[in-house]
């Protein structure tokens, strides 16, 4: 098996890219055609688990992507897909549609724990390696101005959960169990592994 001296990664995240950068790791943006509807993926199916969930939803991702690169007609290499969601037992907390939405959220996970799942899939050739990191992540009480202040922020949007670890509302998470870089988007020990099979250099 030869070895890649680089991937791509199909998401948008920018976070994604900063701890793909962060291992060293030599990358190429697969993004989604203007026609392709990349939201509907992440649809939940009724009585879905979290964890079901976000791994589906990521082969989902990595099957767009390998069909993408085939369109495209680029040169071959592996392609990295990942998804994050918050579960709340068995509640799923996806990217909030609005400030109520993203209040009501962020309301529910005031004074709790819950748990962030972030699945990672590595397309190396005809393979699929993937895995699954489980975190959990306790908030402090929120005060109702608290969270009015981080909605009118804008930093809601487009996180699962509504909120992101790295932004001003990690001053109320006392306790954090599992990998920060998964709760981030991409659990870098689990990629590593992944991409040291695929024989990926970095």
């Amino acid at each position: 098996m030869s070895v890649h001296d680089f991937i791509y990664l199909a998401s948008q995240s920018p976070r994604r890219r900063q701890l793909l950068g962060q291992l060293g790791v030599r990358h190429e943006l697969l993004l989604p055609d203007a026609d392709e509807d990349a939201e509907a993926l992440e649809a939940v199916l009724p009585g879905e688990l979290p964890a079901d969930y976000v791994q589906r939803v990521t082969a989902l991702k990595l099957q767009a992507a390998r069909a993408r690169l085939k369109r495209r007609g680029l040169p071959l290499a592996p392609i990295l897909c990942s998804d994050t969601t918050v579960a709340l037992g068995r509640r799923i907390l996806g990217k909030p549609a609005d400030a109520a939405e993203a209040r009501a959220m962020l309301a529910a996970l005031s004074g709790r724990t819950h748990r962030v799942l972030t699945a990672v899939a590595l397309a190396a050739g005809r393979r699929t390696l993937a895995d699954l990191s489980v975190s959990r992540v306790h908030f402090a009480p929120l005060s109702a101005a608290v969270i009015d202040a981080y909605i009118a922020s804008g930093q809601p949007f487009g996180k699962a959960g509504a909120y992101a670890i790295q932004s001003q509302l990690a001053g109320w998470i006392p306790h954090v169990e599992g990998s920060y870089s998964a709760i981030m988007g991409l659990p870098l020990f689990e990629t590593a592994q992944l991409l040291r099979q695929a024989r990926v250099s970095f």
